[in-house]
């Protein structure tokens, strides 16, 4: 795998694969789900691409014909509300109903985006599903704005906005991808070009959340 398919990967195995393992792990021992947490989430700092290391290498090992780019993102729709942690980190507390909204929107984005592997080879129920996917950027981009009254501080409000204009280019790359796969049949280049997508928009929740609460 090049570093640019690695990339988002690299960046969502911690949420979308080890976090809510943690969580399940918890619910049977609490002192040794933290060790291995705090074990970890320290690897990871120290060595930004660990976890994916750590996943890539336990998939070698046993022998696994997987795809870790179309696991992860298939796996970022089964993510529930009983995964805390790795819920919450995305989730904005603040009550207003802009904020709350955010959260929808977000998380249903990166739940229509999981459905891809599923529906990418049946062609008629992948476009309809590209036309969700549309729809669901314009109204996750529309929440943004709407928030941007609430940014308090021209320097906030010009982090968020950045963070929009990143998440806009992600999501016109991730047009051309999809036009360049009806041509050329790479379904790999979609399935990165939607964890792309889904790191921005996890970009985006943390930006806000670091402006605003």
């Amino acid at each position: 795998m090049t570093m640019g398919e690695r990339e988002p990967t690299s960046s969502l195995v911690l949420p979308v694969i080890l976090r809510p393992i943690f969580t399940q792990l918890e619910r049977r021992d609490v002192g040794a789900a933290q060790s291995l947490r705090s074990a970890i989430l320290k690897s990871e700092q120290n060595n930004p691409g660990f976890c994916y290391d750590l996943v890539a290498s336990i998939v070698r090992r046993a022998d696994l014909n997987v795809n870790l780019n179309e696991a992860v993102l298939r796996l970022q729709g089964n993510i529930t509300e009983a995964d805390r942690d790795a819920v919450n980190e995305y989730r904005l507390t603040r009550t207003e109903e802009p904020f709350q909204e955010l959260n929808r929107k977000s998380v249903g984005l990166k739940v229509i985006l999981s459905r891809i592997p599923d529906e990418i080879n049946d062609r008629k129920t992948f476009l309809e599903t590209i036309k969700e996917i549309a729809s669901a950027i314009k109204k996750l981009l529309d929440v943004v704005n709407e928030i941007g009254s609430f940014i308090p501080g021209v320097t906030g409000k010009q982090a968020v906005e950045q963070r929009k204009k990143e998440f806009v280019k992600y999501s016109k790359k991730f047009s051309t991808t999809l036009k360049e796969y009806f041509k050329e049949g790479q379904p790999n280049a979609v399935f990165i070009s939607a964890l792309f997508l889904i790191r921005q928009t996890n970009q985006i929740m943390l930006t806000v959340k670091s402006k605003c609460e």
